[in-house]
């Protein structure tokens, strides 16, 4: 044990989260034999844990990792976090408390749940459910990476330490449903608030203060690279690439779930305004790649294996390793390893959510609803089964890619949930036939880009536009759907099908 004091407090964390995973249960208690209740528990979560639970799913344990890598290896453009996480509030207030009412009085659980309310389609929102579970499961395998690269760090040898983990993940969110990541997420955030203020504070004033920091990283790391003539360089790539982030976020399945289980639009608001707190923690939380940079740790004997196994993903914990007693470490791995866990959760039941009542309720003969919970719960260990097995067999690399391959699909529902809230002026099947669109277009260029990043050079008339992949695309789809809607409205209109009504949305 390389760590002792560190790995005891972390381990003596785990069990606490173990224990209220399974306790969660009997919280706000509800029938877990409905899928509402386990699913969503029961609608009925206030403004506080709301705010926990949806900062919770949406600032993962790969977020805390990989931004101040990125910060750490590439520099300012990991930034583009700052800007990606405020303008994902405007959507989140103009948007979800109109999905809310709807979804509360029609009974619905998921995004794809409504899209098919709203257009009488199930293979339209076939579609968006499949792309929500298949862009979710690599996004789980990431939150193992983060939370393999803290067991890593304290010395734990093999696999078998995640696989108990994961495994205990399974069982209190087979028992216990939404509620479990709601309760334990209070305690995530809390340490992880902990750890950043803490950070911010005593490393800086180790190194000589911010000063000092920004003084040992070089110049071109600091600054975005002035774009070339004829181009707008890495500044429109980074401008795309936090807008595009920005509207994907809340369309993930764990997101969507996060906010539907509020008890109500006023709720949601609300959050619309308190969650920004989290966007001033993870800008001091980028910051700590450059004190990783400054500190000097990559180039520390005790730190090689570790950077040579996770690359610049190692950089925060052997910061940490560095900077503070092992019993504090302990708590700052601690964090970490719970941030895998609470959003690995949620999506796991998110996904089930989007099988039970998208999948097997619509295309599988015989299905009753007094079953949807049991289905749900089934199918939530699959999703985590499959990661873990994901993690274990394929390389880092791939789930890596998968993932950014998996922000390029979940941005291809937007047009059809997100421009649904407001105008039912889109025929269900244009709205298909433009997110295949949007599948295949993103698919080919990152393909083109050998799965090594999500910025496109497009040239237009001579001059060249960086933009990300995922907005570009997303457009694309939007002007397939909005053009096709047209003709098929005339002739073949699909709006009796809609079994909302306008005054829904008001």
């Amino acid at each position: 044990m390389a760590y002792p004091a560190a790995t005891l407090v972390f381990l003596a964390l785990i069990a606490v989260v173990i224990v209220l995973g399974f306790t969660a249960a009997r919280w706000n208690a509800g029938n877990l034999e409905h899928i509402e209740e386990w699913g969503l528990g029961g609608r009925r979560f206030g403004t506080w844990v709301s705010w926990f639970l949806i900062g919770g799913d949406a600032y993962t344990a790969y977020t805390f990792i990989a931004i101040p890598a990125l910060m750490f290896g590439a520099g300012a453009v990991g930034f583009f976090a700052l800007p990606y996480t405020v303008l994902i509030y405007p959507i989140l207030y103009l948007v979800f408390p109109k999905l809310w009412k709807v979804a509360h009085k029609y009974g619905y659980i998921t995004g794809p749940e409504f899209v098919r309310g709203r257009y009488g389609n199930k293979h339209l929102a076939l579609a968006i459910g499949l792309t929500g579970i298949f862009a979710t499961m690599p996004y789980i395998a990431l939150q193992l990476i983060g939370m393999q690269t803290v067991i890593g760090a304290l010395g734990i040898p093999g696999h078998v330490p995640l696989i108990l983990a994961f495994t205990v993940l399974a069982a209190f969110t087979y028992t216990s449903g939404l509620r479990a990541p709601a309760m334990i997420a209070i305690v995530k955030d809390l340490l992880i608030y902990l750890t950043v203020i803490v950070a911010v504070i005593v490393i800086p004033a180790e190194l000589g203060g911010f000063g000092a920091v920004f003084a040992k990283i070089a110049p071109a790391k600091l600054l975005l690279a002035a774009p070339p003539a004829g181009s707008t360089g890495a500044y429109s790539g980074y401008a795309t690439l936090a807008l595009g982030s920005a509207m994907a976020l809340f369309l993930y399945p764990h997101t969507t779930t996060g906010i539907l289980s509020s008890s109500g639009p006023q709720v949601i608001r609300r959050n619309a305004v308190l969650l920004p707190a989290y966007s001033i923690m993870l800008g001091l939380l980028a910051l700590v790649g450059y004190m990783a940079v400054a500190s000097g740790v990559k180039d520390m004997p005790q730190f090689a294996a570790g950077f040579k196994q996770y690359g610049t993903s190692f950089a925060v914990p052997a910061l940490v390793l560095e900077a503070f007693p092992g019993w504090f470490a302990g708590v700052a791995f601690g964090a970490i390893a719970i941030g895998a866990l609470v959003p690995a959760a949620i999506m796991a039941i998110a996904s089930a959510n989007i099988f039970t009542r998208d999948i097997y309720s619509q295309f599988m003969p015989g299905s009753v609803a007094s079953g949807e919970a049991k289905v749900a719960k089934l199918f939530s260990l699959v999703m985590v089964a499959g990661a873990l097995v994901f993690i274990l067999v394929i390389p880092t690399t791939y789930a890596v890619q998968l993932q950014l391959l998996g922000g390029m699909w979940i941005i291809q529902t937007f047009p059809a949930i997100v421009f649904s809230v407001f105008t039912r002026f889109f025929n269900g099947w244009a709205l298909l036939a433009g997110w295949a669109v949007g599948i295949i277009s993103a698919t080919w260029l990152v393909a083109l880009n050998h799965f090594a990043g999500s910025i496109w050079a497009f040239h237009v008339l001579g001059f060249t536009l960086p933009s990300y992949i995922a907005l570009a695309t997303v457009l694309l789809n939007a002007v397939v759907a909005a053009v096709l809607s047209l003709p098929m409205n005339a002739f073949c209109s699909d709006r009796a099908g809609d079994e909302t009504r306008a005054e829904d949305y008001v």
